[in-house]
């Protein structure tokens, strides 16, 4: 496998994390001038860029060969199925707890990020 595959999976990877971020510190925004139904709707669309990251990654994936390839595309879909539940089932709890372990402290790296410095590893 190129390296440039990976690293633009990661960039890719980095790119919707920060989107994800950013939607996060809205949402938390929101809540506190707006209220509950604006928190939502941003982490919604949090949602639902999870939701489509395995098939919005297809594209670099599918150009990583072997057990690799297959092994990152299922982690990602794990990613886009849990965002997808949350949507169907629209718990706004489901949804802010999309990337964090149960016991995730602040200033720790979420489920993603902890998964692209495992890619970097790879580099």
């Amino acid at each position: 496998m190129a390296d440039h595959v990976l690293l633009d999976l990661i960039e890719f990877l980095e790119k919707t994390n920060a989107d994800v971020l950013r939607l996060e510190g809205e949402g938390e925004e929101a809540l506190q001038a707006d209220g509950q139904r604006d928190f939502q709707i941003k982490l919604e669309e949090k949602a639902k860029i999870l939701s489509a990251l395995g098939e919005n990654a297809w594209k670099y994936t599918e150009k990583i060969e072997g057990a690799l390839g297959a092994e990152i595309s299922t982690r990602l879909e794990q990613f886009s199925m849990s965002a997808g539940a949350a949507l169907r089932i629209g718990s706004v709890f489901f949804m802010t707890a999309l990337l964090y372990p149960e016991d995730h402290k602040p200033g720790e790296p979420n489920d993603l990020e902890t998964y692209i410095a495992e890619l970097r590893q790879l580099v």
